[in-house]
């Protein structure tokens, strides 16, 4: 590897290392579903994007609901002592990608076949805090 190469390597690790996130791979919805749903609690205060997950109707709003829940855990896994209410968390970024789509065959009229795409999505959602001198006096 080369040097510049590892110092952009190095950098990217310690901007992860302030960063809380959770990502959820391979969930078997549509990306333009999930789409819907993110758009919803995007920039959006955590207790109040989890109440909204909570009572939609969607069903990618379950995996949603408990993406975000693992971001929180994430987040109180490196803020020991610190109280998710005091430090008001918020959806910083959430973003869907297309992930790997399955192909299969759907019978058609006069002996042909119609191709299906069971489309699969990956999602990353990333948490702030607004007020950073919270997270560093527990540090």
């Amino acid at each position: 590897m080369g040097a510049r190469k590892r110092n952009t390597a190095d950098q990217k690790k310690e901007a992860a290392k302030s960063r809380y996130q959770a990502i959820l791979k391979n969930c078997p919805t549509s990306p333009r579903k999930m789409r819907l749903v993110t758009d919803l609690i995007s920039g959006m205060e955590v207790n109040k994007a989890l109440d909204v997950l909570k009572f939609s109707s969607q069903e990618a709003s379950r995996r949603l609901e408990k993406l975000l829940l693992s971001a929180i855990a994430n987040w109180q896994a490196k803020n020991e002592g610190v109280r998710v209410e005091e430090s008001n968390l918020f959806v910083k970024l959430i973003h869907v990608d297309g992930g790997r789509s399955l192909k299969r065959l759907q019978t058609a009229p006069q002996g042909r076949a119609y191709r299906l795409r069971k489309r699969s999505n990956h999602v990353t959602l990333v948490l702030d805090s607004m007020n950073k001198d919270v997270e560093n006096t527990s540090k």
